[in-house]
Formats: structure tokens, sequence, C-alpha cells
């Protein structure tokens, strides 16, 4: 009983001390890395060589983090295959791996190098953390002995895994995350299932995951759900695709959507159209950056709720088909077409009057649209677009997708793809549909890829309105939702061991990102 009474004690005690430590803001910063890239090579090379390579992006590393640290920020995220790109197979990626421990070995690299063996990359990472007073996100390869009698032990004995890492102030390792969701990786294994990683801090509650994790509801939204966490720490390596999976545009979108900070720092590389970083809030973008002009990186700061759902200025939660499915489809011409964004076959009708009510549908799913543009300008024309069904060819995830859009040219068969300006500005426009899902998150992308701050809204019932006054030119605005729920079974990633494989992927990658999988 005594025990008992102390324990209890004991915790009250430790949430009282760590309720008087919170803060209410914190500092966030991303850094968009232009990584310094292997050469091509069909043969591993040796551990030395590798450690040099991944040595020269942290030396680039390094002078973000130090900058970040001089300027208050509490925590920064680096980008997914920051420390040695991306095409490799199992046999070239292995002198680049290390074994990252469980953090409950209550492990400080940068204090004691040598207890789990050869680590020098882990070491670094921690003395950066250390030194500098802040907690560092970094991605790497992680690599796991198991038995080779066993099935599902890879040839070489080890798992390879596409695995994030964190250090704390002190250096210490507080978290570890393997990707669950490959995204055309052979080099890498698929854990057993997610991993639901969170950590905290005098700041906050964080979750991790990477890239394409972002698309699946684990680990992705039960992190939010069932975890509460406040803030996403989220690398990835995101290829643009327009209209509606630009990073920007994503990524600000998901955070409004599940309502949730979310620090999304992105790889640089212009030639595999790779940029687009931000650190977003539940109500809007707080600093974004997206730049395919220069070949350099960016570090982005910004002030963030540490508790969002604190906040008075938190939204609340939406009820995506409230005001679709109480009204009845707008009447209009039957003018419905079928267009393609990437390989999905959308069903259209164009926005033939400087100011309407549209509705198109496609099975369950019926998108409404009232808007004004301020002047239609003649060699535009704009179309309102519904899709729900399965999408992708290798993964399959159902999709219900409400979108008003730019067409590349006056031909409504180029309705969807991709754009990247327009001219045409909306006085007012209100897009809703009535969506079997509630996971939609609501997308406006402007001219020359840029977000719109400030500038909409999402009201209650499920309406996605301009605010603030007319628009600047728009390229879309898009409710994407997400139904799990209807997701075909399908295993998450493969791997390869073939060199021919590793010829071919960039080629691959660069396919793979026009048709979206």
């Amino acid at each position: 009983m005594i025990a008992s009474s102390f324990r209890t004690s004991a915790a009250v005690f430790a949430v009282i001390i760590l309720h008087v430590g919170a803060l209410d803001t914190f500092i966030a910063a991303v850094y968009e890395h232009a990584v310094i890239l292997p050469k091509t090579t069909v043969t591993p090379v040796s551990q030395d060589d590798a450690l040099l390579l991944m040595n020269k992006n942290i030396d680039i590393l390094e002078r973000a983090i130090k900058q970040a640290a001089k300027q208050g920020a509490q925590i920064i995220v680096t980008p997914e295959d920051a420390l040695y790109g991306w095409t490799f197979t199992r046999e070239t990626i292995f002198p680049y791996l290390e074994d990252v421990p469980d953090p409950q070995a209550n492990w400080i690299p940068c204090q004691d190098s040598n207890r789990f063996g050869y680590t020098p990359v882990q070491v670094r990472l921690s003395c950066l953390a250390k030194n500098n007073s802040i907690y560092v996100l970094a991605n790497m390869g992680d690599k796991k002995p198991c038995n080779r009698h066993n099935s599902m032990c890879p040839p070489n004995g080890y798992y390879q895994y596409n695995t994030n890492v964190v250090y704390d102030a002190e250096g210490k390792l507080v978290a570890r995350y393997h990707k669950y969701h490959l995204y055309s990786e052979p080099q890498f294994d698929v854990p057993e299932k997610p991993e639901l990683v969170t950590f905290n801090t005098t700041f906050g509650r964080f979750g991790i995951f990477t890239c394409f994790d972002i698309f699946f509801h684990d680990p992705a939204v039960t992190l939010v759900k069932d975890f509460h966490v406040d803030t996403i720490l989220f690398p990835t390596a995101w290829m643009n695709v327009l209209p509606l999976l630009t990073a920007i545009e994503f990524h600000s979108a998901w955070a409004v959507g599940m309502r949730v900070n979310l620090l999304a720092a992105n790889t640089h590389n212009i030639h595999m159209n790779m940029t687009g970083s931000g650190i977003y809030a539940p109500q809007s973008p707080k600093v974004y950056h997206h730049d395919m002009e220069t070949e350099s990186g960016k570090l982005l700061l910004a002030e963030v709720d540490s508790h969002p759902r604190d906040s008075p200025a938190y939204p609340t939660a939406v009820n995506w088909s409230a005001h679709a499915t109480t009204i009845r489809p707008f009447p209009g011409k039957k003018n419905t077409f079928r267009a393609f964004i990437s390989r999905d076959a959308f069903n259209f009708t164009e926005l033939f009057e400087n100011a309407g009510n549209l509705t198109v549908c496609q099975k369950d799913l019926c998108c409404h649209l009232s808007y004004r543009m301020l002047g239609k300008e003649e060699d535009e024309v704009y179309a309102l677009g519904a899709f729900s069904g399965l999408h992708g060819r290798r993964r399959k995830e159902y999709w219900q997708v409400c979108t008003m859009l730019k067409c590349k040219t006056t031909n409504l068969t180029t309705c969807g793809r991709p754009v990247e300006t327009a001219s045409t500005r909306f006085e007012m426009f209100s897009l809703s549909g009535t969506f079997g899902t509630e996971y939609v998150i609501p997308e406006v992308l402007l001219t020359k890829i840029h977000l719109s701050p400030g500038k909409f809204e999402v009201l209650q019932d499920g309406r996605l309105v301009n605010k603030n006054g007319p628009s600047e030119p728009i390229l879309t605005v898009s409710l994407f939702g997400r139904w799990y729920a209807k997701d075909s079974s399908s295993i998450p990633g493969g791997t390869s061991n073939s060199a021919t494989t590793y010829l071919l992927i960039p080629i691959l990658l660069m396919i793979i990102a026009w048709q979206i999988l």
C-alpha cells in the first residue's frame, strides 16, 4: 500500500512538473536539402566511401541545424534520403546502413559511441543535437540481422529499413521509425506491421511517419486520432504531380483536414521534380517553400502552437457531406464529359458562364459548385470534376475527389493535365460533395504553384469557400477524400536484387511520378 501510494504521488508530481515546464508555443524548423548523390554503380562501394558521401551531406545539414538553433528553433526535420539519395539495390545500399537500436536502450551516441558497434552516422547526428541543444530528426538506413533459416529472412541475413531517428537536445535517441508504405524502394524491406511511434517533449507530443505513409490510415491517421499527437514530423522525397499532388498543396491540406501540425521536409532535386517543404498548422500554412528554379536547399522556421487543440483558433470538426446531402443537384446542361487525372477517369462539366451553380456526379459522389468569376479569360477553360473509385495500378487506394480546375487548353480533353499558370480570378466559390468518408482534405492551389493562406476556409457543413475578398488566379480548388475501408488489400512493398532494376530506377521513378503509382 505504501509503495503504491508512493508511485501514485510520484506520477502526479511528474505530471505537475511537466505541466509547469510546458511551453504554449515552440519554434519549428524544416530543411529542404539538395542531396549530394552517389556515383552510379552496380556494385557496392566500401563502407568508408559510403561514410564519406554521407558526411558530405551531413556537413550541409549541420550548417542548417546550427542556423536553426541560433534562431531559436527547438526541433528541426530533415528530409527522407537526405544522407545518400534513393537509387540503390539491396546490395548497393548495404554499406550505408547502421544498426539503429531501440530508443528504450537510453542511449546518447555522442557520449557512448561504441556501445552498439559501428555507428558513426548516429554518433554525429547525436552530437549535432547535443551541441546545438535542439531536437533533430534525420532519415537513414537501419539493418537488422535475422536467421537465414527463416523463410522470411532476406538472402544476405539482414532486414533493411528506411528509418527515421530523433535525437533530443541532450543527444539521446528518443524515437526510431521504420517506414511501412514503401514507394519504389527495392533496397528496403517492409516492417511486419505499421509502427506507431510517438515521443513527448515540453513543447508537445510528436508522431512520425515518412512520405508515402501519408496516404494510408496506419500509421498516419491512427497517430492523430488515437494517439492524439500535436505535431507530425514528416520527412519526404516527394515528386510533385499536378493538379492534385504537389507537395505544398497536399501536405498543407492534410494538416488542415486532420487538424494537426505537420512539419514537412522535402528533398530538393528539380530534375526529379522534387521540391516543396513547409510548416503547416491546422488553420493555415505558417511558412512554405516551392522552388523549381534553383538547385539550392532552404531552411524554414516558424512559431507553432505546442498544443493546437487547446488553442481558441482550433478549427471545429467538419461533417464533410452535411451540406451536399441536403441540397438537390443543381440543374444544368447535359454536358458531362470524361477526362483523366493521371490514369483516373473523372466525370467533368465545364464552367460555361462567368457565374453559376453546377453539379457533377460519379457513382455515389456528387460534387456541387457555386462560383462567380471576376471576368473569365477567353483562352482559359475551367471544369468541375468528380471521381469515386480505386486509384493506382500497383496499390489500390479508394479516392473520392471533387475538384474545380483549369484545363490545360480550351480542348476539354486536356482537363486534368498538369498546368502551372492561370489568369482567371474568382470573386467567390463554394465546393462541397456527398462524401462517404470522414477523411477529406481541402486543397487550393494558385497560379505558379502558390498557396493561399488566409484566403479560404472550410465551413462546418463541409463547404470549401473563399474568404477575405477575391482570389488570386486559381489552378485548382479540391476536396480530396480517402475512403480507407474500401482500399483493396495488397502487399505494401517489395524488394529486388537485380542490378538491372537499379539502372532502371531513375526512369521508373519519373514514369511513376507522372502516372501516380
